[in-house]
């Protein structure tokens, strides 16, 4: 699977919008162009991810719920069994407690993010809480290809986990993600920083923040390989081109921020190293107004 593409962020909302596929059918590079789902127990999803188990199996997870804030929103998982995906089950929420009179106190989920490290568990990060701004990091991981998840656990303080993007395996096995904070203040500064992992997320290290937030904003970061020990961060902006940081040690240590050629119209993205060392990325090729939300 490591030179197929599959896209399959569209695949989840279009059936709320009523569109149809993004690729024609007779589109010799397309292997297959489907749904996920065609119904569901929630009316918007968002944030959807995708990973290849080590037993091969395709799982998909996103957040679903009446829309984006609302307590409701949970993780959904389905896995593509026997050539059909299985029907979207929740396997995470944001239910804090529930009171003797049967209140529930819960919170909305955020952007899960599916990964396989080499060996272990198949890993799902997502948020927990009110905003980005007050969310923490939480972990569950699944010994089965996605069937069945453990109870979820909630990182250590002031360890978010991946906010979009996946994170890399480094040659020495720790596991690095691509991390970013927005904080809760008018005009929220967006910084990025990184997180490593030796084991598995049992204990972690935080890098950075790489910037002030304030001349370069930046969020939700993706890791390149450059080759060697060069690793290469580009992703999100308020500043109208997407944002480059470069690491020559393995992200122990991060240069400066600077902004690269590609525009972004404060958009989300995306960026993965091929095996054979092209990176490719997904984003907006439109410009945005820096003093707005964007194009």
């Amino acid at each position: 699977m490591s030179r197929q593409l599959i896209f399959f962020s569209l695949s989840l909302i279009i059936p709320l919008l009523g569109a149809v596929p993004l690729f024609a059918e007779d589109d010799a590079a397309v292997l297959v162009s489907e749904f996920i789902y065609e119904s569901a127990p929630f009316p918007e999803c968002h944030a959807s991810t995708v990973e290849q188990t080590t037993q091969g199996d395709i799982v998909a997870a996103w957040f679903g719920g009446v829309e984006e804030k609302s307590p409701d929103v949970g993780i959904w998982v389905s896995r593509l069994q026997n050539s059909k995906w299985t029907t979207p089950v929740e396997v995470a929420n944001g239910v804090q407690y529930t009171t003797a009179k049967g209140r529930t106190h819960r919170h909305p989920t955020w952007n899960p993010v599916l990964f396989q490290p080499k060996s272990g568990p198949l890993m799902l990060f997502y948020k927990a809480g009110p905003t980005p701004q007050t969310w923490w990091g939480m972990l569950t991981t699944s010994t089965d290809g996605g069937k069945t998840w453990s109870h979820p656990c909630r990182l250590p303080e002031g360890i978010l986990g991946p906010i979009k993007n996946k994170p890399v395996q480094l040659a020495n096995g720790d596991i690095l993600c691509p991390t970013s904070n927005e904080t809760n203040e008018s005009r929220s500064k967006w910084t990025v920083h990184f997180e490593k992992t030796s084991d598995l997320g049992k204990t972690w290290q935080k890098i950075g923040p790489v910037n002030n937030g304030i001349e370069i904003q930046s969020i939700q970061p993706s890791i390149l390989f450059l080759g060697e020990d060069k690793l290469l961060a580009i992703g999100r902006t308020r500043n109208d081109r997407i944002f480059e940081v470069a690491s020559n040690d393995g992200g122990k240590t991060w240069g400066e921020m600077t902004l690269g050629s590609l525009p972004n119209p404060n958009s989300g993205t995306d960026a993965v190293t091929l095996k054979d060392g092209r990176h490719l990325i997904v984003y907006n090729h439109v410009t945005g107004n820096p003093k707005s939300w964007g194009g």
